[in-house]
């Protein structure tokens, strides 16, 4: 059995909202903050990334 890869979304805002995308199957909304010098951030629950579009972490 092989596991999936998490998601990787590019974002505009360094603020973004996370549900897991499944309607009743996802998870509770969390709100999540980009760090700046980071440039990405995981979901704590269904450990999707979130990049901040622009940023270094990128190349």
């Amino acid at each position: 059995m092989t596991i999936e890869a998490p998601e990787t979304k590019i974002v505009e805002t360094a603020r973004v909202a996370c549900d897991g995308g499944e309607g009743a199957l996802g998870h509770p909304r969390v709100w999540l903050q980009i760090p700046e010098d980071i440039g990405w951030v995981e979901c704590p629950y269904c450990d999707c990334k979130y990049l901040l579009s622009g940023s270094q972490a990128q190349s």
